[in-house]
């Protein structure tokens, strides 16, 4: 046996290389490689950055890969993308720049990747750097007159810089702003932190820790004035048929002041505006009014205040009987309508109900399109002057007969007018509408 092997060793060798080529052969023809460009770009990935590093700049960041594999390779990695990877490996490198090599992984085999575009990476590393300062408070504005600003505190008023060396370098101080014009209480606020070089610019590209700080800053009176609330004096009336409906202050307080603390100490929390005369006022006004103030006490800052004074028409109710007049009706037609007049409650001014006329106001129904019958009518009210409403209107809907007129010459029937009366109540206008009625 052993003789046989040895004598036909080669023989089966042979045999053997044969049916793997044909095996191949015959997988081959069923599933060809092919080599193609990877149809979408590959993200590269960073991997092995120093802590201490930062880095910054990295080009490009993505790779076109070109592959070879079987065609149901190809099928399974155009369905998941996620089977292609790239990265750089940035283990090691110090600051500075760098040409780096670009790894490529693919999770299916059998697969080579036969050309990289581009297949090195320039990147960028710089020392990451930490430095402690202390906020400066830079303030603007004054307070209020009469108020100073007391001392201010920061918390915290330590902060860290971090970013790239080159960066952290430039920095001078870092900054809080605040503006304190007319501050007339402490304030209370958080303030948001930038950093500046020596020549007072911006410097970015760094991080502040914390970003922003807590400023307290008390606000206090100086001794002799005093903040108080104005009070509104008023004398005479306003128009018949108006009222008084607002006043209102700007400022609604002042600061007053006297050489003898005593005397603002003394004052009852207000001080009253010298009289302002209502007579015959019909209508909003300002006015620039004056303060009542005690001998020794004198007003700081401006001399005046300016009260604004909201004036409006009482509010009536006025009853009226009015005829139905009839718009539309083709000249073949004549219409009746019933009841041939309506009882509107108008609401408004009283200056303009007491001047309102009958002649002023129309109420009608209109058949425009309608053919002969009997409908249910919603009568409309127009020509209302500005500010008078309709409260009701009695009945809502009246009855119209449509009919074949005698002779073609008959025009229309209107109602004559019935005398108007007065009586008070308040108002809204109705929409009608049209009913039909067989």
């Amino acid at each position: 046996m052993l003789r046989w092997l040895g004598r036909n060793l080669s023989n089966l060798l042979l045999a053997l290389v044969m049916a793997v080529v044909v095996w191949v052969s015959a997988m081959l023809a069923t599933d060809p490689n092919e080599e193609r460009v990877y149809p979408s770009s590959i993200p590269i990935q960073i991997e092995g950055l120093d802590p201490s590093m930062l880095l910054m700049d990295s080009k490009p960041t993505e790779v076109q890969i070109t592959l070879i594999a079987p065609r149901s390779i190809w099928t399974q990695l155009l369905i998941n993308p996620d089977l292609v990877t790239a990265w750089i490996d940035l283990s090691g490198l110090e600051a500075g720049e760098h040409q780096v090599p670009i790894h490529t992984q693919v999770g299916l085999t059998p697969v080579q990747v036969t050309d990289l575009e581009p297949s090195e990476v320039l990147v960028v590393l710089e020392k990451l750097a930490t430095q402690p300062y202390s906020v400066n408070l830079e303030i603007s504005g004054e307070p209020a007159l009469g108020y100073r600003r007391g001392v201010s505190s920061l918390t915290p008023s330590t902060v860290t810089v971090s970013g790239p060396e080159s960066r952290v370098s430039l920095v001078s101080e870092v900054r809080a702003s605040i503006d304190i014009s007319e501050a007339n209480e402490a304030i209370e606020a958080m303030l948001p932190l930038r950093a500046y070089d020596q020549s007072g610019q911006e410097v970015a590209g760094i991080t502040i820790s914390p970003p922003s700080v807590s400023l307290e800053m008390p606000v206090t009176l100086l001794g002799g004035y005093r903040n108080v609330v104005v009070k509104v004096v008023t004398s005479g009336q306003v128009a018949e048929g108006y009222w008084l409906t607002n006043v209102s202050i700007s400022p609604p307080n002042v600061i007053v002041f006297s050489t003898n603390p005593q005397e603002v100490i003394a004052l009852p929390g207000y001080v009253e505006t010298n009289p302002l005369d209502l007579t015959g006022l019909s209508d909003d006004v300002d006015i620039r009014a004056t303060l009542n103030l005690p001998d020794g006490v004198t007003l700081a800052g401006e001399e005046s205040v300016l009260v604004r004074l909201s004036i409006a028409a009482l509010e009536g109710s006025l009853p009226i009987t009015l005829p139905i007049e009839v718009v539309g009706l083709s000249p073949e037609f004549e219409a009746i309508v019933s009841p041939e007049s309506v009882e509107l409650l108008l609401t408004g001014p009283l200056p303009i109900l007491n001047n309102l006329t009958p002649a002023g106001i129309r109420v009608s129904v209109n058949v425009t399109g309608l053919e002969t019958g009997v409908y249910q009518l919603n009568p409309v009210v127009d020509l209302l002057p500005n500010n008078v409403q309709v409260a009701s209107i009695l009945p809502e809907v009246v009855e119209v007969t449509i009919r074949v007129a005698p002779t073609s010459t008959i025009t229309p029937r209107v109602t004559a007018a019935p005398a108007l009366t007065a009586t008070n109540t308040p108002s809204s206008r109705s929409n009608p509408t049209r009913t039909p009625t067989p």
